[in-house]
């Protein structure tokens, strides 16, 4: 049931799919895309005989402090309103996070506030950072800023340093 799709390789059907599920979940935010601000290097998918949920993965080098390192970034997570509950964000969220351990990323971050996230091992992180506003997506303004809703899964032996500036070296996911 669940798949790990290089983005590449994602059908036109599967796509329109994904651009519907979206629609349904976040109606103001994706205007007719499968993603919110790039295109994701992979996707992870829940299937039964139609795509009944997604995670977009971003594949990105961060700079922590003065260290440069590799991350996951996990965002568009969106599971069909019919099936909410039933395990299948989480599922997706693990499967993620495996192939990122199995790949030696040492964290996985996102930007959310569901109960879900906690659940799944995200911890909130008090990191400021510095990212890319990519608003309707546009490139805009360089911006310094923190949020409640940074929640990072630590997924090595290394620990993550909140005292740490945090440098997207790019937008969000």
């Amino acid at each position: 049931m669940i798949e790990v799709i290089p983005e590449l390789q994602l059908a036109a059907q599967d796509e329109a799919r994904i651009v519907e599920l979206l629609e349904i979940c976040f109606p103001k935010e994706y205007d007719g895309r499968s993603f919110f601000q790039q295109r994701p290097h992979q996707r992870v998918l829940w299937r039964d005989g139609q795509i009944l949920g997604q995670v977009s993965v971003f594949y990105r080098a961060v700079r922590l402090g003065d260290a440069l390192i590799d991350i996951v970034g996990l965002g568009d997570v969106v599971v069909d309103p019919d099936f909410r509950g039933t395990g299948i964000a989480t599922a997706m969220l693990d499967a993620a996070a495996q192939e990122a351990r199995q790949n030696g990323i040492p964290f996985a971050l996102l930007w959310g506030g569901r109960k879900l996230y906690l659940r799944a091992g995200f911890r909130p992180a008090a990191n400021r950072y510095t990212t890319v506003d990519m608003a309707d997506a546009v490139t805009g303004k360089v911006l310094h800023e923190s949020s409640e809703y940074l929640r990072v899964l630590q997924l090595g032996d290394r620990p993550w340093r909140e005292d740490l500036q945090l440098d997207l070296l790019g937008p969000t996911f």
